[in-house]
């Protein structure tokens, strides 16, 4: 018995071993050394194919990123389950497109739904997989050579080969910024290629560049299926090594290959611009994939990828002279109604430029009612535009790249995601609790084609001038027959102000409102109206085109962390502090850039957004007037509002939190918690003070609700590329 006892515990213990040597290290051994290696996707020239069975036909890529986050969960939660991912496959294809590109290892959830979606499926859905490096060694380590970044880089991409083959099983945490579990579906059949890396940091390439400009064994590569060319740089030939270690091991343990490509974006395109915009933009670093070569042993082939946005970076709209560009561009063929289309120049030299094809796998525009970029010339911005204005960029980008020779390209993204941050709002929000709220203000929340709405299966309010939701509950003030209601979501706080008889373009209409007890005036200048409390502040309806919320100047955001860059001092400076309750009201403005290129010269003076001015129209998706932007609307006697959270300087609305004052000791923003808010409601016709009466608030902690929306958008694209 004891023998048998220790044979069988041998028996389990190698088991083990062997499970962990090759499921886990990817330890393997090649039983089929002489089985040739196959492809069914290649490419030539500028152009995709792939075998259809009689041949190889040529492959336009029509993709769908797809993110890992959803409403109540940070990305690195993996959170959708499978069912979720089935639907979304579903509406993906039903959009017409063909692909769907994914940035790092997802949990094995997720090919799970692709295997069985694609499994008996006569048009199946194709995979674009990323590798992702890890922001912590991408952002501190300034070598790409050095091994935490390097061997991790290319031990990941292992990893990832081994998953899509089903040859995988990763524990929680093993990878950064990966998912977990045990990947035994073999996708590899529908996995047409591999971006590997991620948006490159510029100063990452520069001291790369020039740490080993004068290293033989760093400035260039040749291995078995990639190597260098005398241009490449240190970094070039570093992005030739990875590659050619993926495709040396898919090849050798799988007798596969799939395409090869580099993430690239303008941060680092390869090309020169004229010094002044060089300065303006600071742009240090360059790679360029056409310095990456293929050998004979490669059947699949290279692609070169980029993440090209309308606005971001738009270095060609500061161009003074065409002749001082180093690549091809045709300026008179780029007119649209007299204005220039610089994004169709961006990409025309894109295409010029490269020997391979060029896939853009990322473009898109966000629905948010924030902005952080504007394009000046197509007026593609990155936020602020409703999801038909979204639609209709999607479609003029999607035809400016067709036009310009692009081999594919992949719509960024498949769904809004409420954990994202964007620079100029970063300092208004809590990093740690962003999954829990929707921040209409945050632009980069709102890139999807799919919508996440507060509610269950509804919202709790849309302003569309149905007042059927609104009940005697919600009434929090009275006011010479007027009265005013408030409820909220995770998205925002919903006022309704009804009067009989209303004249909305006649009448104007004052909701002075109450936050944080730190400051705040019971004067406001502007108007000459008195209030019970010290107010922070004041929303003013004045019929559909003037109307919009101001802001205490001391309770100003902007000021308190761009006073030099858009008022040209330092407002924590004494004299420049305001007064606890100074009576003045200022527009509320959000920052686009620090500074300005005019006419050549670097302007030393911040552009602002008058993201307090409000909105007029119908915010119910389901009205024939729908605007996704809209902030209020009147119908009879009633005016319907929606306030962003983030517009009444709520830093985490979740737990109630908003921001502290500035100036007693904090220097910037701290957050402090609120259990109410006061609002009042006048016409400007009360006698003596404007009483405000109080609004508990709840706080509904990590507990979101939330519904799916295929937005407007969604089905613009469709009908361009269903057709």
């Amino acid at each position: 018995m004891k023998k048998f006892i220790i044979t069988v515990s041998i028996i389990i213990c190698l088991i083990l071993l062997a499970d962990t040597c090759y499921y886990r290290l990817g330890i393997y051994m090649d039983f089929e050394p002489k089985k040739p290696v196959t492809t069914f996707i290649t490419t030539r020239d500028d152009y995709i194919y792939m075998d259809s069975g009689d041949g190889y036909e040529k492959f336009e890529i029509k993709g769908v990123d797809i993110g890992s986050g959803i409403p109540g969960e940070w990305s690195t939660n993996f959170g959708a389950d499978k069912e979720t991912y089935l639907r979304w496959f579903a509406d993906i294809q039903e959009l017409g497109a063909n692909t769907i590109r994914i940035y790092t290892i997802h949990n094995d959830t997720f090919y799970e739904a692709f295997y069985e979606y694609n499994l008996n499926n006569p048009n199946p859905l194709w995979l674009i997989h990323g590798v992702w490096v890890n922001d912590y060694y991408h952002n501190s380590y300034r070598d790409a050579y050095h091994p935490d970044l390097y061997e991790n880089f290319v031990s990941d991409c292992k990893t990832m080969i081994d998953i899509i083959h089903g040859n995988r099983k990763l524990s929680l945490g093993r990878r950064a910024s990966a998912g977990h579990g045990s990947y035994m579906n073999d996708v590899s059949q529908w996995v047409i290629g591999y971006i590997l890396g991620v948006e490159w940091e510029d100063l990452l390439v520069a001291y790369t560049n020039d740490k080993y400009k004068n290293d033989d064994e760093y400035n260039s590569y040749r291995g078995q299926y990639m190597f260098t060319s005398e241009e490449a740089t240190p970094f070039e030939a570093m992005l030739a090594r990875v590659g050619d270690k993926v495709l040396e091991y898919e090849s050798e343990r799988y007798k596969t290959q799939k395409l090869v490509a580099f993430s690239n974006w303008p941060i680092t395109d390869p090309f020169t611009y004229p010094e002044y915009i060089t300065d303006f933009f600071d742009k240090c670093a360059s790679v360029d994939v056409e310095n990456i070569k293929t050998t004979e042993k490669v059947l699949s082939g290279q692609f070169a990828s980029y993440h090209a946005y309308p606005y971001y970076r738009d270095y060609l709209v500061y161009v003074k002279d065409w002749s001082e560009l180093n690549f091809e561009v045709h300026p008179e063929d780029c007119y649209q109604d007299g204005t220039m289309n610089t994004y169709k120049l961006y990409l025309d030299a894109l295409a010029t430029h490269h020997k391979i094809p060029v896939v853009i796998s990322e473009f898109g525009v966000p629905t948010g009612r924030g902005i952080a970029h504007k394009d000046v010339n197509t007026g593609r911005n990155q936020g602020h535009m409703n999801e038909q204005q979204q639609g209709q960029a999607l479609v003029d980008c999607y035809e400016d790249i067709v036009s310009s020779g692009c081999a594919g390209c992949c719509v960024f993204s498949w769904q809004d995601e409420w954990f994202k941050r964007t620079w100029n709002t970063n300092h208004a929000v809590n990093f740690q609790r962003t999954p829990y709220w929707s921040d209409m203000q945050t632009n980069e929340q709102y890139f999807g084609l799919l919508a996440f709405d507060p509610g269950e299966k509804e919202s709790i309010c849309y302003v569309d001038g149905d007042v059927s939701e609104w009940t005697k509950e919600d009434i929090v003030a009275k006011d010479n027959g007027m009265t005013l209601s408030m409820k909220y979501d995770e998205a925002s706080v919903y006022l309704m102000i009804h009067k009989p008889n209303l004249k909305f373009e006649e009448e104007i209409f004052y909701v002075p409102i109450d936050t944080t007890q730190k400051s705040g005036s019971s004067f406001c200048e502007n108007y000459n109206l008195l209030f019970d409390k010290a107010i922070d502040f004041l929303l003013l309806v004045n019929g559909s085109n003037n109307s919009s919320l101001l802001v205490q100047e001391r309770y100003e955001v902007l000021r308190a962390n761009y006073s030099r860059e858009v008022y040209g001092f330092d407002t924590y400076v004494k004299n420049n502090i305001p007064d606890v309750d100074s009576p003045k009201f200022v527009d509320v403005n959000i920052i686009l850039q620090m500074n300005q290129l005019i006419q050549g010269e670097k302007i030393l003076q911040a552009e602002v957004f008058p993201t307090g001015k409000l909105r007029y129209g119908n915010a119910n998706p389901e009205s024939k007037n729908y605007d996704s932007l809209s902030d209020f609307y009147s119908k009879g006697d009633y005016i319907e509002i929606r306030l962003p959270w983030q517009l009444l300087n709520f830093s985490d609305p979740s737990k109630m939190e908003i921001h502290d004052d500035y100036y007693t000791g904090n220097y910037g923003i701290e957050p402090t918690g609120i259990d109410c808010m006061y609002l009042g409601c006048t016409d400007g016709a009360t006698e003596g003070r404007i009483k405000l009466h109080q609004k508990e608030l709840e706080p509904w902690g990590n507990d979101v609700t939330y519904h799916e929306r295929l937005k407007l958008s969604y089905y613009m694209l469709q009908g361009i590329w269903k057709e």
